[in-house]
């Protein structure tokens, strides 16, 4: 019993994507995000998401996205390219800890 009670904590830490990217390092990678989706992750482009506290794991996933051309967008896919595993994990750390836009 306490073995499953174990499984499921470590289960639903891992799912949360918490060990994943460091806030920091994601901040100071951010700065060219910043021109399109503010320096706080809020946007003031009309079309250009807000990134400020999105789930890590959709945002993981967006960049993937984008990178590898699963998902296609002219501004993102040459942007998310050169992103490393760590650098998504990093950003994602970085704009789900920030405040969501109201």
């Amino acid at each position: 019993m306490r073995s499953q009670f174990i499984l499921s904590l470590l289960l639903v830490f891992l799912a949360s994507g918490a060990w994943a990217g460091d806030i920091q390092a994601g901040k100071s990678k951010a700065d060219s995000c910043a021109g399109c989706h503010g320096p706080q992750g809020v946007s003031t482009i009309p079309g250009y998401p807000h990134l400020a506290g999105q789930k890590a794991g959709y945002l993981v996933a967006s960049l993937k996205g984008f990178r590898n051309g699963d998902r296609a967008n002219p501004v993102m896919a040459p942007m998310a390219k050169p992103l490393t595993d760590q650098d998504i994990d990093d950003l994602a750390a970085f704009y789900s800890s920030l405040e969501p836009c109201q």
